[in-house]
């Protein structure tokens, strides 16, 4: 009998642990409804003290540890540049931080002194004219891994379906909610200025190829044009054939036409963009439409993205130059 006593308590032990590792998850936002839609952002402009980084976003935990350890008080930020499904861990682009005032206020001196003491920058976001978000509960550890694996592939369906640009990826953790951002427009001003220097060393490196392309393609062509040409002295009406064979080419695209756009970032798709008008916006004023917006799709590379989360890639608004 004492040894049934025994299995029975285990027993009984076992359902409860299970139920109280249930109820955590539960709480943390299990089956919270993952609700995707357009209209005005949930925050304003903002001043931020932040890291930048390339590699895997796996090392952003580390970064959100430093600079909670310098103030705990302020809200965290997270901005992800490229899509981790399209682009090796090690070139992922992140900025990973703490917003230390938002709209009229402004960051005392001695924040920012004592962030930038500890190798952090300070740099300010506008306020997005409209934008594209999702939130999730933030009450526990836990909530983050779900929102991760639950709001990205939600956020990349909504994208994709009504083919919008909508990048960068910005996570602000406030207080118990977490806000996925994506803006609509002017996406360039979200790019912190070590990610603009990358952009534009990119864009060298491309319009060099490009050019290098160029030439080897001319001397082809200059070749097989002599060797035509040699072959039609032979003959008048050969002559006349090879003339009309030997009309210009049309011009290759100029560099200013050329895509400038980053393999690597998480907007970029062929598919034909989306108008306010139809983003069935959540605008509570006179609803005017954010200047800008591309008329191309995505998440990152040079293809339709589906999420950060998809395995297809789309191009990012180029910042400022």
């Amino acid at each position: 009998m004492t040894d049934w006593v025994l299995l029975g308590l285990i027993a009984a032990l076992v359902v409860l642990l299970l139920l109280t590792v249930f109820g955590f998850v539960v709480y943390s936002g299990l089956f919270t409804e993952v609700v995707v839609s357009a209209g005005s952002p949930p925050v304003g402009n903002m001043t931020l003290a932040y890291k930048f980084r390339v590699g895997p976003y796996g090392e952003s935990g580390q970064l959100f540890t430093d600079g909670c350890s310098i103030s705990s008080k302020l809200c965290s930020i997270g901005v992800y540049y490229d899509n981790p499904h399209t682009v090796s861990p090690e070139k992922c682009r992140f900025a990973i931080g703490r917003i230390l005032s938002e709209g009229d206020a402004k960051p005392s001196e001695e924040q920012i002194k004592r962030f930038q003491k500890y190798g952090f920058k300070i740099f300010s976001f506008p306020a997005p004219s409209h934008v594209v978000m999702a939130t999730f509960p933030f009450t526990t550890p836990l909530s983050i891994h779900l929102a991760v694996n639950r709001v990205h592939p939600a956020l990349d369906t909504y994208i994709k379906e009504r083919k919008l640009c909508a990048h960068p990826r910005i996570e602000i953790y406030k207080q118990d909610r977490i806000y996925f951002v994506c803006p609509l427009a002017r996406q360039g001003d979200f790019y912190v200025p070590e990610m603009k220097e990358l952009e534009r060393k990119s864009r060298a490196a491309a319009a060099v190829a490009e050019d290098a392309q160029t030439d080897i393609t001319g001397v082809d062509t200059m070749s097989e044009t002599s060797s035509v040409s040699v072959e039609a002295t032979t003959d008048s009406r050969d002559t006349s054939v090879a003339t009309s064979i030997l009309l210009p080419f049309p011009a290759s695209r100029g560099r200013e036409e050329a895509d400038n756009r980053s393999e690597h970032s998480y907007s970029e798709s062929g598919a034909s963009g989306s108008s306010f008008e139809e983003l069935d916006l959540e605008v509570a004023g006179d609803g005017e439409g954010a200047p800008g917006l591309l008329p191309d799709v995505g998440y990152a590379g040079s293809q339709e993205v589906t999420d950060k989360w998809t395995k297809e890639p789309i191009a990012a608004e180029r910042g400022e130059e």
